[in-house]
């Protein structure tokens, strides 16, 4: 039962995890181009696969060896999610101005020729992974008896935000539908999420480069 309610509760944990802002806002500007629901959870599926992917790996590789990651490489990581949430808002912000100034038919070749497949929210998710995995291996290992308890705890963890992650664009299906069958609807919401996503990562910029330049 105790096993059950820990595996219980790394799920509700990862679930949790994944609407955190910088994690909801870096995917949010991935699938707010793709008109297919299924493109749109299979996006969010991927960031999922990424992030539980690096979590489990650097976080199993702490365990074992009964280390910590050292302050400067956490804090270097933190600085490349702010580095790739303003890389993602630049790329929004452009793709909305290009839209919005194109053609019908410009817009529907750029979008035949603008695929992400699965490589893009992997590759974000993997980046948001390595920023977590100091964190959440330090919190499992001064919780869980054994590294293999905290292996199985981690990939359920990840699991749990794969798959709130998933939910979350399934969920914004409908409304996404509805915006984007309009003229303007890609370029406003591509607007919205890049500008957010901008700001969130500028916000973050100083501290993660302050938090690499004081770390021992």
């Amino acid at each position: 039962m105790t096993c059950l309610v820990g595996l219980l509760f790394g799920l509700l944990q990862g679930l949790r995890h994944a609407f955190e802002p910088d994690h909801v806002v870096a995917v949010s500007t991935l699938i707010s181009e793709q008109r297919s629901a299924r493109m749109r959870v299979a996006y969010a599926a991927a960031w999922g696969m990424g992030h539980a992917g690096m979590l489990v790996l650097v976080g199993g590789v702490l365990m074992f060896l009964r280390a910590e990651l050292p302050p400067r490489l956490g804090a270097a990581f933190e600085l490349a999610v702010s580095l790739m949430l303003i890389g993602l808002g630049l790329r929004a912000l452009r793709t909305a101005a290009r839209e919005a100034t194109a053609s019908s038919a410009e817009v529907a070749h750029v979008r035949l020729k603008r695929e992400w497949r699965g490589i893009g929210p992997l590759a974000m998710g993997m980046v948001h992974g390595l920023a977590g995995s100091g964190a959440l291996t330090a919190l499992v290992v001064a919780r869980l008896p054994s590294p293999a308890a905290g292996l199985v705890f981690m990939l359920v963890f990840g699991a749990g935000a794969t798959l709130g992650m998933s939910l979350l664009a399934g969920a914004a299906g409908v409304p996404l539908s509805r915006v984007i069958r309009t003229r303007w609807g890609i370029p406003a919401l591509l607007g919205a999420t890049g500008s957010v996503s901008l700001l969130l990562g500028i916000a973050w910029l100083l501290p993660a480069v302050n938090g690499v330049a004081v770390a021992p």
